[in-house]
């Protein structure tokens, strides 16, 4: 793919708006702008939402695209109800407790093997079908005019590829889209992709099925089995165990939502096999248990909430998900929390409906996997009411690395969010068609019976603690939703050390450190979204003002 002559300077994003008819989040500006196109032609939140998620798979490819996964918490306003869309991947059938012991984590992640059963394409089907008022094929043509026309290279784009370039380089179809020339497509330089163009209109054309059993699900399978190495290449890409019977075999499921009573407010969140409802939630009842809430409760809540979601929480039967977010349990758990930090790590609770002062631990914690730091995350509201919170991905940043050949598209390494074991008890080990457990955190507030928040991140693990911080900056601490978002962030997970943002760490170290918090500096956590509404049918969009390149927000109208 030549470089154009001549290079152009990357659109302006505005990370914060405020109007009337509908607004969008996304860290794009080309997914916000066709979610607000679709609100203008009188869509409502579940086609914008589609529409974005389908653009983002061509602007932002190393976070999501249709070989991926995702969650999604929607609020009918008809129906006055929330529901929750589980698309997230399956291992196959073939897939044991200890398919990937032995394996070196970086190397499962460029494989064949770590490729989960792909759920973005059914998610989006059963969304349309069951909230949307567009098919699937008018919902994608945004994505096929930006993946034709191209988009603007900013940094964050070429920085991904350059820090992907060396396993890219190792895969033949993907380094010919990805390294045209050899090398990152520069800033400032218009990238196409006419193959996940083509394959965006052929999925339009024939619906779900086609990946689902048919001809593009084929050519998946047989990528996965064996990988398309570069010649000469010393890199040991090791095939996958998916079989086409795994894909017809794949549905996206309705599932009930999460919910805790918190300050008055109502909170709903995704339920198993992610557990980002559950680890925010049972935070947020902690931290209501506690007489203050501060710096010091906000990272004490999350380590305990996180001891308790190793634990419990994975796509098993039996989680004891009512136990976990009960005020009785998080009452219990509270207690724990003292003037200084808890030894660690944290030993889980006894979620067991028996809750008297603060029981001895009995349990030693479960250690926290690894996950990948990508993902996205997009919020949609309409000018019916309609609000969404919307998740999705192919995990790490750049998935497996492995282009589906003549297809455009990265496949996904959601199975490395599996625990590799062995680990006897772990309720995240893999297993046959079993979801690993996600961090994935969309989130609705409602305060009486009103949505008045949807937030979510990217960001592994830090997704849990990056929404609870965004709530936690805007209820207990006062601040504005923007304040909120952008405000420097830490996250504790049951570790030995609170990774932190630099500016947190110049700003609260000292005095987390004299509690008997330990630090390490971590760069960039998170990169939310998210709206509120300010009354009278107003509402405002925040994204990142600067994390990741900057996020994009956008309302149908700036005016009644």
């Amino acid at each position: 793919m030549p470089a154009p002559a001549a290079l152009a300077q990357p659109p302006q994003k505005v990370p914060v708006a405020e109007g009337y008819g509908g607004a969008v989040a996304t860290v794009d500006l080309d997914a916000s702008k066709a979610a607000i196109s679709v609100l203008r032609r009188g869509g409502n939140a579940m086609d914008a939402a589609v529409a974005a998620g389908a653009v983002l798979g061509v602007t932002e490819p190393y976070s999501a695209g249709l070989a991926g996964g995702g969650f999604m918490v929607y609020y009918d306003a008809r129906q006055r109800k929330v529901f929750t869309i589980d698309g997230r991947e399956t291992a196959p059938q073939a897939m044991t407790s200890t398919s990937l012991e032995g394996i070196p984590f970086e190397e499962a992640v460029t494989s064949g093997l770590s490729a989960g059963v792909p759920g973005t394409v059914a998610n989006w089907d059963l969304a349309l079908r069951r909230f949307g008022t567009l098919s699937l094929k008018q919902a994608l043509q945004p994505a096929i005019e930006v993946a034709s026309k191209g988009f603007v290279v900013d940094q964050t784009f070429y920085d991904q590829t350059a820090a992907n370039a060396t396993r890219f380089k190792d895969i033949a179809s993907t380094a010919a889209l990805y390294l045209p020339n050899g090398a990152p497509p520069p800033v400032g330089s218009v990238f196409r992709n006419p193959e996940l163009a083509a394959t965006y209109r052929e999925l339009g054309r024939r619906g779900p099925g086609w990946l689902y059993g048919g001809q593009l699900g084929k050519e998946i399978v047989a990528t996965v089995k064996n990988p398309p190495v570069t010649p000469g290449s010393t890199r040991n890409v090791r095939p996958g165990l998916m079989e086409l019977s795994d894909l017809r075999a794949y549905r996206a499921l309705m599932r009930e939502p999460t919910k805790i009573s918190y300050k008055g407010l109502d909170v709903y969140g995704m339920a198993p096999p992610s557990s980002g409802g559950s680890t925010v939630g049972e935070a947020l009842n902690i931290l209501e248990a506690l007489p203050r809430v501060g710096l010091h409760e906000y990272l004490e809540a999350s380590r305990l909430a996180f001891a308790d979601r190793g634990r419990y929480v994975g796509d098993i039967p039996g989680v004891p998900l009512r136990e976990l977010l009960s005020d009785g349990f998080a009452k219990e758990r509270a207690c724990l929390v003292g003037d200084t930090a808890m030894p660690h790590p944290a030993a889980p609770g006894q979620p067991d409906g028996s809750y008297e002062g603060c029981p001895p631990a009995t349990e030693a914690a479960t250690p926290v996997a690894q996950e990948g730091p990508e993902t996205t995350h997009l919020v949609v509201a309409d000018r019916w009411g309609n609000v969404l919170a919307y998740n999705l991905t192919i995990e790490s940043t750049g998935g497996n690395g492995i282009v589906v050949p003549g297809r455009g598209v990265l496949l996904n390494n959601e199975l490395t969010d599996f625990t590799f074991g062995p680990a006897p008890g772990d309720p995240n080990l893999p297993g046959p068609g079993k979801r690993p457990r996600s961090s994935m955190a969309p989130t609705l507030v409602f305060d009486d019976g009103r949505p008045v928040l949807a937030a979510g991140s990217p960001g592994g693990s830090t997704i849990i603690t990056t929404v609870l911080q965004i709530l936690v900056n805007r209820y207990e601490f006062g601040m504005s939703l923007p304040d909120a978002l952008a405000a420097p962030r830490a996250t504790q997970r049951n570790t030995a050390q609170t990774q932190a943002e630099p500016a947190f760490l110049a700003r609260y170290q000292a005095e987390l450190e004299a509690k008997g918090h330990s630090f390490a500096p971590n760069p960039e956590i998170g990169a939310a979204t998210a709206l509120e509404f300010l009354g009278r049918s107003r509402i405002q969009a925040v994204a990142e003002p600067s994390r990741r390149g900057g996020g994009s927000a956008l309302v149908v109208s700036a005016s009644r």
